[in-house]
């Protein structure tokens, strides 16, 4: 089949690769034009996605990127997989409208369009469907097919990923139904097929719903273990040895990346609207997580009172830019909020992560360097925000003072941990 993946991002690059992979012929269309530049090179801005993947498709012929409409003509299936991003606490669909309004040009009859991108339900039917119908002249379900298959992509998983993650399909019809099912059932090794786009779109809601919230309450029980005394994370381990009704999560510097810090907001933005009630367990897991990075500040703080220092015109070395470990993202990272809070207090901070690019400007007063000796001997202070696997550990534990916000490094006089 032509396959159409609009957005070249973590979720569309992959899912497009898979695709090729086994036979399809595909299109990458993406709007950024340095990403298809890259892409054409045979390069690959996705750490999962290694670049020979990306050259052995485009050698083969069953891959081209584009930034050019007019190359989407002709599509049997056509994946949205775009950003949906938060703008002052309300969703901007406006990738998604673009979208949908480029490919219904292309848009004829027997094709299928699925949607990707995390949103609220409703978004398929309510959304898609009358922008692909308004700009074809064709109907959802009688001529078309249109679906919606949340994404549930997690960068940086050694173990999980595309292929084996089961794959929730649905469609606004049994046909389309059939359609989108079959289409997902040649990438991956599980579909689970639902009644309807709403509920598929509810459980990608749902599922970082319950990591947010969950994340959330150790957070919280974090901060009052702390006071009194507490070792929170011996409790946790202790806790996770019951083999039944506990799921280990565990304390951090706050969330990041697209998912948590967003997703969640969409579900409670949808309740807000349509029933004119709260989603009070969102609306406190967001009070928590978005006050970690302020926290992290204060026992930094702390340690510096205790030294009888100042932040203001002290070194701070911070390890972790991403928003996860052994990824280069750094959307929504809360090492962006630490950075920021501690350059307003006048430190001196300076950051090292390997993964994410220079391009990725946090603050034009924040200095990127490497982990070497050199820099840890520098700094007054290390902040270890995200335990990539490439951090040099037993390099950090020769630091002055260290703030282990993942509790990786032991115990020490010289460490602290969140």
């Amino acid at each position: 089949m032509r396959v159409v993946i609009a957005g070249q991002g973590y979720v569309g690059l992959p899912l497009a690769v898979r695709a090729a992979q086994v036979g399809h012929e595909v299109v990458g269309y993406d709007v950024d034009r340095g990403r298809v530049k890259r892409l054409a090179a045979g390069e690959s801005y996705v750490e999962d996605i290694p670049a020979a993947e990306v050259r052995a498709i485009s050698d083969a012929g069953r891959y081209r990127a584009t930034s050019e409409p007019r190359d989407l003509g002709g599509y049997d299936i056509a994946v949205i997989t775009v950003p949906t991003p938060l703008r002052e606490g309300v969703p901007d669909l406006s990738y998604i409208e673009e979208c949908a309004r480029t490919l219904a040009r292309y848009l004829r009859p027997g094709a299928c369009v699925v949607l990707e991108s995390t949103t609220y339900p409703g978004t398929t039917e309510e959304l898609v469907g009358p922008i692909l119908e308004e700009g074809s002249g064709l109907t959802a379900g009688r001529d078309f097919h249109l679906g919606y298959s949340p994404e549930r992509i997690d960068p940086g998983n050694p173990t999980w990923n595309l292929v084996n993650t089961p794959k929730v399909v649905s469609g606004v019809d049994a046909a389309s139904l059939a359609v989108v099912k079959g289409f997902y059932g040649s990438l991956v090794e599980r579909v689970v097929p639902v009644s309807s786009p709403k509920e598929a779109e509810l459980v990608k809601l749902i599922e970082n719903t319950f990591r947010h919230v969950n994340i959330a309450l150790v957070n919280e029980v974090a901060m009052f273990a702390h006071d009194l005394g507490i070792d929170v994370w011996e409790a946790i381990d202790a806790c996770s040895t019951k083999p039944f009704g506990f799921l280990r999560f565990t304390p951090g510097p706050g969330v990041g990346g697209h998912c948590l810090p967003i997703d969640p907001s969409y579900l409670s933005w949808r309740v807000q609207r349509a029933l004119g009630r709260s989603f009070r367990f969102v609306e406190l897991a967001n009070d928590v997580n978005n006050h970690m990075p302020d926290y992290v500040i204060r026992r930094l703080t702390a340690a510096f009172n205790t030294r009888r220092r100042s932040v203001n015109g002290s070194r701070v070395l911070l390890v972790g830019l991403a928003y996860k470990k052994n990824t280069g993202d750094a959307r929504e990272s809360p090492s962006t909020h630490v950075a920021r809070l501690l350059l307003n207090l006048g430190a001196e901070v300076s950051a090292a992560d390997a993964h994410v690019e220079r391009s990725q400007v946090v603050d034009a007063r924040l200095r990127r360097v490497e982990l070497t000796p050199e820099t840890v001997a520098a700094a007054d202070a290390v902040v270890l925000l995200v335990d990539h696997d490439d951090v040099d550990l037993e390099l950090l534990r020769t630091a002055e003072y260290v703030l282990d916000c993942r509790r990786v490094l032991g115990a020490g006089p010289n460490i602290e941990v969140l």
